[in-house]
């Protein structure tokens, strides 16, 4: 049986990744538009997309460091299960609150508009480039599970008992969420900026969704998912992302007048820019083939040095 769900939700995640990509090439061919790299931002809908895909990406880590850190929580030992979510629901809450505040930062800056929308994000785009970084996410996934399990093992094995070890578990439930809801924060700011609030809570809303069904599949059902095909189907819709943000900091930058734009004589189709922030400059696409390159390099050298690390001595 167990192993016929973890098939069914394989399937799933495949006929999931599928339909979207079907989604965005149909909408993106019959979608209008002029592909100037001085236009107002992309498509509405592809931006409500790309908010979801970026909240049900952080979700999905969050959910993976909340399993690793209650999966040893078996028979009687469930109980301490209370905690960690309480910890998680708190700072959910933590990430809305951290919404408002840095919202009312941004705001407040006394700065023309483009500017900020250009630097808050290229500060996004940083981030993302390091997440979406092969060898350092394998890295930090080693380092930062086995971190809250290292913690999990000190507050249970140091005999803490009643109302200490429930304040340990809450702070590990605490920062697996937290930390996921912080960089949501930070990536949307700009998001928020050039198309309002009302499309970037849509996004969010749908990929919560998402999140609660693997959630709910995680910790109700008991069995495993298969979390590294979602990971990999997830990661390279993000990449997708990643192009766009790309596209459209590159665009602001070109407003703000940060940068110039060269023009090429390249047959770029309008929905195009419309869907995916591709623009015929110089800047753009340079900048969206470095950003690709990172990436798809960051995953053969995360490779080559997996099999180098399992190479015995003098091979």
């Amino acid at each position: 049986m167990q192993q016929r769900n973890h098939r069914v939700a394989g399937w799933a995640v495949y006929t999931g990744g599928l339909i979207v990509v079907a989604a965005l090439i149909w909408q993106g061919v019959v979608a209008a538009g002029v592909p100037d790299p001085f236009a107002v931002g992309i498509h509405p809908s592809a931006v409500i997309v790309n908010t979801a895909l970026i909240v049900f990406r952080e979700g999905l880590e969050a959910i993976l460091v909340l399993a690793a850190i209650t999966a040893s929580f078996v028979g009687e030992q469930r109980r301490h299960n209370k905690p960690i979510i309480w910890g998680a629901l708190v700072a959910f809450g933590a990430s809305i609150a951290t919404w408002f505040v840095v919202v009312a930062i941004i705001d407040a800056i006394d700065a023309p508009l483009l500017d900020i929308q250009a630097a808050t994000g290229l500060l996004a785009i940083v981030v993302l480039l390091v997440i979406m970084n092969w060898f350092l996410h394998n890295v930090y996934w080693t380092g930062w599970i086995g971190m809250h399990n290292a913690k999990k093992r000190d507050i249970m094995a140091g005999g803490a008992t009643g109302v200490s070890a429930a304040v340990g578990l809450m702070l590990l439930g605490f920062s697996a969420v937290y930390r996921e809801g912080f960089e949501i924060v930070l990536f949307l700011q700009n998001v928020r900026l050039g198309v309002g609030e009302q499309t970037v809570v849509l996004g969010v809303l749908i990929g919560l969704f998402f999140t609660g069904i693997v959630g709910a599949m995680t910790f109700a059902t008991q069995y495993k998912l298969p979390y590294k095909r979602l990971l990999i189907v997830t990661g390279l819709l993000l990449a997708m992302v990643l192009v766009v943000m790309v596209g459209e900091q590159v665009q602001e930058m070109q407003q703000a007048a940060w940068i110039g734009t060269t023009a090429v004589s390249v047959p770029v189709p309008g929905w195009m820019g419309m869907w995916f922030a591709v623009f015929p400059n110089v800047e753009g696409l340079v900048a969206q083939a470095a950003a690709l390159t990172f990436v798809v390099g960051s995953y053969f050298v995360a490779r080559y040095v997996k099999v180098w690390r399992i190479q015995p001595v003098g091979a």
